[in-house]
């Protein structure tokens, strides 16, 4: 037996729509990965797609409970917190990392260093 039978029908239809949009934009990241060539393209892709992807199901999680809850339920701000902030810093830190050894290995597909920063 499911309590999904006493949610109201446009409630129903947006949180439909939006579990919809939010794997259709994790689907997309995923393909974007194994689309892409490089390191530098391939991070990207996830990263944009699953964070906007995981804002729409959460979004949906939200309404979905609230409305059977008959009062706002709003943990999953924070889950949506931590996705925000941990996201594009995993990503700074996986594009430093992949550059920082690119760069020692002297590789051609390195994108060109600041000139501000180079010694004379």
């Amino acid at each position: 037996m499911t309590h999904a039978a006493n949610l109201p029908a446009w409630a129903a239809v947006v949180t439909a729509l939006l579990l919809l949009l939010g794997s259709a934009l994790a689907l997309i990241g995923s393909l974007g990965l194994l689309r892409f060539r490089s390191f530098y393209d391939r991070v990207h892709a996830p990263t944009l797609g699953t964070t906007l992807g995981i804002g729409s199901v959460l979004i949906a999680s939200m309404l979905y409970f609230s409305i059977l809850q008959t009062r706002p339920v709003l943990h999953e701000l924070l889950i949506t917190v931590f996705m925000v902030v941990t996201t594009p810093i995993t990503l700074m830190l996986l594009a430093r990392a992949a550059l920082y050894r690119d760069r020692q290995e002297g590789s051609e597909d390195v994108p060109p260093r600041d000139q501000r920063h180079v010694e004379d």
